[in-house]
């Protein structure tokens, strides 16, 4: 069904609704395939009903919810082929990304000083990490997340970034989405952050060395470490209050 144009008050709504509807998702307020009903919800989100559709049509296209043929939208159950097909196209655009940065780099590259500072930085949040482990994953989150946006940065590609802007917006396709808190004590985990790491230098190394093709392959390795991570959670059946939206997960084709 088509929507007017919003007006200015409208799209406020629209992006508050979308906001505390989006959180509400991913705090497990709904189970899978639970009908999101547009009076009740309004109401609910202060909102009213025409910013309240906009919204739903912007979480269908974040892969949250989906619109069912007679009940309205309704919650998605996130199927793991998808993720792991999404962290995959990802991995293909920051490829591309990695191999565009060498290609248009200037004489000096000056851009990759902020990737080695990320570098650095991550560095030492490891050699703490048994004396600060949530400090020091956290340091690891934050910098892993800046390593990814230096890097497209340093494409130089609008039209790229915004294509990489949507697809990390999927469920747990971001490059630090499929890291969950309560992982950090587990060995597995603790090893993948250390394969990280390693990827982070080979990387800013093949960079260095104008290492195209290379630094394109290694940025599509790194990214399946957003698959492993969400792998081992749900191995380990880490299905904490912090991360209920792991619930929505199965395996399978869509019901």
């Amino acid at each position: 069904m088509a929507l007017a144009a919003a007006s200015p008050k409208t799209m406020s709504q629209q992006s508050a609704a979308l906001l505390r509807l989006r959180e509400l998702l991913l705090k497990g307020a709904f189970t899978a395939g639970t009908r999101l009903a547009e009076i009740p919800l309004a109401k609910r989100l202060q909102v009213s009903r025409t910013p309240l559709r906009l919204a739903l049509v912007a979480l269908e296209h974040e892969g949250l919810v989906q619109e069912h043929p007679t009940r309205g939208y309704v919650v998605r159950q996130i199927l793991r082929k998808d993720i792991f097909e999404t962290i995959e196209i990802r991995g293909m655009l920051e490829g591309m990304a990695a191999r565009l940065a060498v290609e248009r780099a200037d004489r000096e590259f000056l851009g990759l000083g902020n990737l080695r500072r990320s570098v650095n930085a991550i560095e030492i949040a490891l050699k703490t990490i048994d004396t600060d482990t949530a400090g020091a994953f956290n340091t690891y989150i934050e910098q892993n997340q800046l390593f990814h946006q230096h890097l497209i940065a340093l494409a130089g590609s609008q039209t790229l970034a915004r294509e990489i802007d949507r697809i990390t917006g999927r469920p747990f396709a971001a490059p630090s989405s499929g890291f969950i808190s309560a992982q950090v004590d587990l060995p597995r985990s603790r090893h993948v952050l250390r394969m990280g790491h390693d990827q982070h230098v080979a990387i800013v190394e093949a960079l260095e060395r104008r290492e195209a093709a290379r630094v394109e392959t290694l940025m599509r390795e790194h990214a399946r470490l957003a698959r492993l991570n969400l792998e081992i959670a749900l191995d380990e059946n880490v299905r904490t209050a912090s991360v209920p939206m792991l619930r929505l997960i199965r395996n399978g084709e869509a019901a």
